[in-house]
């Protein structure tokens, strides 16, 4: 059970009862999916076409800070929508915005235009995040929650990665990707238009207390923080960079859609050993992997591709590893009755990392050039790297046997559910 689905567990169905059909829970699996393909094109399509008609790499910059800005806004304002018109109409309204962003991309390469458009994306992804994990949490009995939201994580990874690699196939100068991500956006709202599966009941508020948690968990705050720089600095800027460097359109997307493979295949062995021992020193290893990674990936920068894409993948792995490793660690520290101040404060953490950092990255780069990304995200790894190390030296770990259970998580599908409304049952590590 991953940390936040602890905080958002509901009691299984009475025994004999019926549990969700899989049909319709399948359904919100695959809107989510079929709206991954189009978001994972748009993300790889927009630093290629402003490289192509010769903007400066700065625009870029600002469209993904745009981005990152409207994803926090959406962490904090999705829960009134949804308690406002519900589940079921929240993800039809939300699409329609992600419609609208790439209607407005379609429109002509416009800069202001496109970071207005993105920070709409921003604002509407982050919310459907919210709709559908929160409507599968409510709908899926505790014993196979687990194992459905995996399923969850991995189909919106994958479909990230086959939009990443359809820049390879797509005219650049013509609108055909929005065309594209306006097409699976809309077929995504099908399913979900379709189901029978029930809305849950009106959502409670939740809350913030940065210091609750911090006291709670110190490393569980700054991995938050440290992930949620590190990931919207390397996925956000590596195509900017590589774009920059003169790489071709078919090679920015070989690159990106690589990347989710790192994400995926990494995190199962450190969970596997965090599991069994001090979680700290796998966030140790978590970091440091991504700290060397990022050294190669300054020194082949402009080589090989071959070796850039190995380099990336792990790179991206290591540092999305750090997401679910923090989550897990200060879930492991938190008693029942702080679990949810504590994730709504570690999301926001990571949304609020994911808005700085990325204002940051652009505002370097316009002095030290586009590579300015790589550098950023060596100096977080080791920062995160060094706390975790002093930490270690100067509190004890948690037993093994109190722990909960590890399973993948991401920060490109993150569970910021908790940011916008809380639960109404939730249970402690005892139930684990």
């Amino acid at each position: 059970m991953t940390t936040l689905e602890r905080n958002q567990t509901r009691h299984d169905p009475p025994q004999g009862s019926p549990s969700a059909p899989t049909i319709a829970i399948a359904s919100v699996i695959l809107s989510m999916a079929l709206v991954a393909v189009g978001n994972g094109l748009m993300f790889a399509y927009i630093p290629v076409r402003l490289g192509a008609e010769r903007f400066d790499p700065t625009w870029a910059g600002l469209i993904i800070t745009g981005l990152s800005a409207g994803g926090l806004a959406g962490c904090i304002l999705t829960g009134p929508l949804v308690r406002r018109v519900g589940h079921a109409r929240a993800f039809m309204v939300l699409s329609a915005l992600i419609v609208l962003s790439n209607a407005a991309v379609g429109a002509g390469t416009i800069p202001l235009l496109w970071i207005a458009a993105r920070a709409l994306y921003g604002f509407a992804i982050c919310g459907l995040f919210i709709v559908a994990q929160s409507w599968l949490n409510d709908a899926v009995a505790n014993a196979i929650r687990g194992r459905v939201m995996a399923v969850f994580y991995v189909s919106y990874v994958a479909g990230l990665g086959v939009g990443y690699a359809a820049l390879a196939a797509v005219d650049i100068g013509t609108a055909q990707a929005p065309l594209i991500g306006i097409a699976f956006t809309a077929l995504s709202i099908l399913p979900v238009g379709l189901t029978r599966l029930a809305q849950p009941p009106p959502p409670q508020a939740a809350s913030v207390a940065l210091g609750l948690a911090w006291r709670i968990s110190p490393v569980g705050v700054a991995g938050m923080l440290a992930v949620g720089g590190l990931s919207m600095a390397i996925s956000g800027f590596a195509p900017i960079h590589a774009t920059a460097k003169g790489y071709s359109q078919a090679d920015v997307a070989l690159l990106l859609s690589a990347m989710p493979v790192g994400t995926l295949i990494l995190q199962i062995p450190l969970g596997w050993i965090s599991d069994r021992t001090d979680r700290r020193y796998v966030l140790i290893a978590a970091s440091a992997l991504a700290l060397a990674a990022g050294l190669f990936a300054l020194g082949f920068d402009g080589g090989a591709l071959a070796a850039l894409v190995v380099i990336y993948i792990v790179w991206d792995g290591a540092s999305e590893s750090i997401y679910s490793l923090a989550s897990a660690h200060a879930a492991d520290r938190a008693s029942k009755d702080d679990m949810v101040a504590l994730s709504s404060s570690l999301l926001f953490a990571w949304s609020l990392a994911g808005f700085i950092v990325p204002g940051i990255v652009t505002g370097l780069s316009v002095v030290y050039g586009t590579q300015t990304f790589i550098y950023v995200a060596i100096v977080i790894a080791a920062a995160f790297c060094l706390f975790v190390l002093w930490r270690v030296t100067t509190t004890r770990a948690v037993p093994a046997t109190e722990t909960g259970n590890f399973a993948p998580m991401s920060a490109q599908a993150p569970l910021p559910v908790e940011l916008a409304f809380a639960p109404e049952e939730q249970r402690g590590r005892s139930d684990d």
